[in-house]
């Protein structure tokens, strides 16, 4: 369905000199910067696939969607959608794909949504029955009923991205691009778009190609992940094998008692980061350790017979601790 071959996008800054002289200069001789925002990328995603868009804060990966939805030009390598290329902005590509930003509205502001929807009919020129059977199964996914006649202005931030994956989703595209579609929503706002793109996408077989901060999104959704830093992909694969990537390792959290003045109040957790591996420590005693999967048992035993504690967990190495491994190891 998506066939991205080394997709490259360099944008062309303008290096404007500090103070009044530097603006004078500028007019007879500019400095420009080039930076490669996207960088030979190369990926293929089938049809009715969920895939996860991974990278750091200008990874490239809002500018990988622009250039996959005809937004903006690629300076290098081509992509097709659907067998469309993004670039000849045909009205027929249109038609079978959809864009949601997180941080952009579509909806007239000072409207009640049901008018945009009317309005995204007109444009898309859909018969009144499938509209109609497209926005009554999308306000019964998502639960809107009852804010369909609120104007856009006084709809919560979760109703409002309910409201923009409704007028995404009225042409039944094949082809889905979310960016962000959480962002600043509350745990249950989530936890609800969160479903909703889930049962969407079982039922229809939409094709959607996901960017998101929130690990709980990409871990419910998504059983593929690409991952792109500084505009290169890094990883593309299951998910399953990049969690496991952190997970031949254990955090042991230990949580020790305040101890009287002169007692080895450190002493102890000193010997565990020479003999076990990395260790963090808080002012609350908190203690943090990180240790291979196969020790995890012997260095909780030592743990308990040392000292003091008042508390002991043990958890996996968090999924967004290892991807930030991962960048780093790409720095």
């Amino acid at each position: 369905m998506i066939e991205v071959r080394q997709l490259t996008r360099v944008f062309r800054t303008y290096k404007k000199q500090p103070g009044f002289w530097g603006g004078v200069k500028g007019l007879f001789k500019r400095e420009f910067e080039e930076t490669a925002a996207a960088k030979d990328i190369s990926f293929d995603i089938a049809e009715g696939e969920f895939v996860g868009f991974l990278g750091p804060n200008g990874a490239g990966k809002t500018t990988t969607l622009k250039m996959l939805s005809g937004l903006i030009y690629p300076t290098s390598g081509t992509a097709r959608v659907a067998g469309f290329d993004p670039t000849k902005r045909e009205n027929a590509y249109r038609r079978i794909f959809a864009l949601v930003l997180g941080q952009k509205n579509q909806l007239w502001w000072d409207l009640p949504a049901i008018e945009s929807f009317n309005l995204l009919r007109a444009i898309y020129g859909l018969p009144q029955d499938q509209y109609q059977a497209s926005l009554d199964e999308l306000v019964r996914l998502l639960d809107v009923e009852k804010k369909l006649n609120v104007m856009v202005r006084e709809l919560s931030l979760g109703e409002r991205m309910k409201m923009e994956l409704i007028a995404a989703l009225i042409h039944r595209p094949r082809v889905l691009f979310l960016d962000e579609p959480t962002i600043g929503l509350d745990v249950v706002s989530q936890k609800a778009v969160r479903q909703f793109l889930r049962d969407y996408n079982r039922r229809h077989r939409v094709t959607i190609l996901l960017t998101s901060h929130y690990m709980a999104d990409i871990k419910e959704l998504c059983e593929r992940v690409i991952v792109i830093h500084k505009g290169s992909k890094i990883y593309d694969g299951a998910l399953a094998r990049l969690e496991n990537a952190g997970g031949a390792r254990k955090k042991i959290i230990t949580f020790l008692p305040a101890l009287a003045e002169g007692a080895q109040a450190g002493a102890f957790p000193d010997t565990w980061q020479s003999r076990h591996g990395t260790m963090s420590r808080a002012d609350d005693g908190k203690f943090t350790l990180c240790v291979p999967g196969d020790k995890v048992v012997a260095v909780s035993q030592e743990i308990l017979s040392t000292g003091p504690v008042a508390d002991i967990t043990i958890e996996d190495v968090p999924l967004e601790d290892v991807i930030a491994e991962l960048f780093q190891s790409q720095a």
